[in-house]
């Protein structure tokens, strides 16, 4: 197992109370990068067999894109492969409350990158992302058909040129999400949430909200998280060759004026704190059924 990422030590230590399954891990401890050494036959087995069927759903959506495209129609095909992708993976997907479906800034939790594939195929929404993964081969290409906004986090000189584009893309996809913890968490605590990007809402453009919304995959978050130090190829092999299906349930929780809170530090906090409180009723509820006899 990787070591935990600096951001969640930080954690650990600041909500000790909340930390859950976060441990801190030997520097014995094997990487997961190893981890194909041990994998049995049913493991490879599973692998190709969800690789084979997001290839093939590549292969169905992808031509259906472009002709929409020409045709200069609205384009559903980025959800719909999203929503196959993440069911090729495991995920069955249910959900709570009701999402927005236009002119909706979207604020989340962050777990694993399975997070946008089945948000995505549940919503339709644009994400922005972080500009490295722009660069990846296919994943890459993915994204941009979805109309991913790439930004380099590092560079604090050009936070006015990334909230410029995030307002585009909000003009022109209608929805947009952002996983303001800026890395992922184990799914037992709510990391401090960054704020730059979403100065876009203060003022926000017309008509537009901000709908919180909590990604809970319940008693499957351990085996999905992705922490520390675990590569995305390491990660993502885990995940592909795991035993089984799993739940997730996305929370559309109610949405707010951003205009109301005025200042981004605001919008965030009320933003967090809502979901930091589903957070809190979900772990509560999962340890009522664990102790159930």
């Amino acid at each position: 197992m990787a070591l935990p990422s600096k951001a969640k030590v930080e954690a650990a230590k600041k909500w000790p109370d909340k930390v859950g399954s976060i441990e801190m891990y030997s520097g014995d401890a094997p990487h997961a990068y190893e981890s194909w050494k041990g994998a049995s036959p049913l493991g490879w087995v599973r692998f190709a067999l969800r690789m084979l069927a997001l290839v093939v759903s590549l292969i169905v959506c992808v031509p259906l894109y472009y002709t929409w495209r020409i045709l200069r129609l609205p384009n559903p095909w980025p959800k719909y492969f999203l929503r196959a992708a993440g069911f090729c993976c495991g995920a069955r997907v249910t959900h709570s409350g009701t999402a927005l479906r236009r002119d909706v800034f979207f604020i989340s939790n962050h777990l694993s990158w399975l997070d946008i594939p089945i948000f995505g195929g549940a919503s339709g929404t644009a994400f922005v992302s972080k500009e490295e993964i722009a660069k990846w081969p296919v994943i890459g290409w993915l994204c941009r058909l979805n109309d991913t906004v790439f930004v380099a986090r590092g560079n604090r000189m050009a936070v006015a040129e990334q909230i410029n584009q995030v307002r585009d893309a909000l003009y022109e996809t209608w929805a947009v999400t952002i996983f303001p913890e800026g890395t992922t968490s184990d799914g037992t605590i709510l990391l401090p949430f960054k704020s730059p990007l979403i100065q876009v809402l203060a003022p926000a453009p017309p008509g537009i909200l901000v709908q919180p919304v909590y990604i809970d995959y319940g008693r499957d978050a351990a085996d999905i998280a992705w922490l520390g130090d675990e590569g995305a190829p390491e990660n993502a092999w885990r995940v592909l060759t795991r035993r089984g299906n799993f739940h997730v349930t996305i929370n559309f929780l109610d949405p707010f004026d951003p205009d109301e809170y005025g200042h981004r530090k605001e919008i965030a906090a009320e933003a967090r704190r809502r979901i930091e409180a589903a957070m809190e009723t979900g772990l509560d509820r999962a340890s009522e059924v664990k102790a159930a006899p």
